[in-house]
């Protein structure tokens, strides 16, 4: 039995750090070519900060997964320290989605009453307030030190754990109440970053669910169930944490195309952002017609024609009337 599980922790260990791997290449990737290829619009800054959130995560649990390898031990400050990551993450997705959601059922409000640097101010303000909450909850309950105050954990943790599944439910629900209201409400053709907030929705319940279940749990479970339970949970986080840039790249191609990166990472953003210096200037989420971009330049022969419309059909009526 004791060898089953070895193995087992194993194969769940080397897993870890294989999707850990990859998620990083290709959150460096998206961080790449949205700082410096692509133009950033609204909803581009959220992706932005989201990547490199995803990225700080997957690195900490890399490097922390080989401390763990050369010691044979845990280091204390591994679980604190990567939810951190995790809980920033966590709060932009959330002012992600509900920004998304609001610009599809306001469209009119959104565009008149939005202060320019909102997506700015909020991802700063999520990098600032989600450490404290967390490193605060994780001193209280003897994460970063030996000793354990039991009413400061037991009130920190309540307040940690009740706002992050109020942030999880958040997006959860601001990616199915896109969904309901593309559906059955309007009429009108879905950008393609919305099925971005859809899947990033969707990874959430599935596979970031179980890590933020192990911090709400974790100061009640016993130590051999939450040996068991832990290790999976943080497979599940990094496979959360390594899809994003998958969704991106699933949104955004085309299929029976090959283009390159930054041109499908454009495309899946859906704001009519513009390509760098050097780069391709596309519309991002559609061909004319749907009604947040603009229609294509009159050619001044068209307006020529249209210019001599009127007079032409006066004269006709005028042969007309003759006759």
């Amino acid at each position: 039995m004791l060898g089953i599980w070895g193995t087992f922790s194993s194969v769940v260990f080397y897993l870890t750090l294989a999707v850990g791997l990859g998620g990083l290449l290709g959150n460096a990737l998206v961080l790449w070519h949205l700082g410096f290829h692509i133009k950033k619009g609204p909803f581009a800054v959220y992706v932005l900060h989201l990547a490199a959130a995803d990225f700080l995560f997957l690195g900490c649990q890399l490097a922390f997964s080989a401390v763990q390898a050369a010691l044979g031990s845990e280091h204390s400050l591994y679980f604190a320290v990567t939810f951190v990551a995790f809980s920033v993450g966590l709060w932009l997705l959330a002012a992600f989605s509900a920004e998304c959601c609001l610009s599809d059922l306001f469209p009119a409000c959104y565009q008149g009453c939005r202060p320019r640097h909102t997506s700015g101010v909020v991802c700063g303000l999520s990098w600032a307030l989600a450490p404290p909450a967390v490193l605060l909850t994780a001193d209280a309950c003897g994460l970063l030190r030996e000793s354990m105050r039991l009413l400061a954990c037991l009130r920190y943790h309540a307040a940690s754990v009740a706002g992050l599944l109020a942030l999880a439910c958040v997006a959860f629900a601001a990616g199915l109440v896109l969904l309901v209201w593309g559906a059955c409400c309007s009429q009108r053709q879905r950008p393609r970053f919305y099925g971005a907030v859809l899947g990033s929705g969707l990874l959430l319940l599935v596979c970031g669910l179980p890590y933020l279940l192990c911090w709400t749990l974790r100061p009640y479970l016993p130590s051999f169930l939450l040996s068991t339970f832990f290790p999976l949970a943080t497979l599940l986080a990094c496979v959360h944490c390594s899809g994003r840039p998958l969704i991106y790249f699933m949104v955004g191609r085309q299929p029976g195309r090959r283009e390159p990166l930054r041109v499908v990472l454009q495309r899946s953003l859906g704001e009519g952002a513009q390509l760098g210096a050097g780069g391709v200037s596309l519309p991002m989420g559609r061909v004319w017609g749907l009604p947040w971009l603009p229609p294509p330049p009159i050619p001044c022969q068209t307006l020529q024609d249209s210019t001599s419309l009127p007079g032409s059909l006066s004269l006709g009526t005028q042969r007309l009337g003759a006759r």
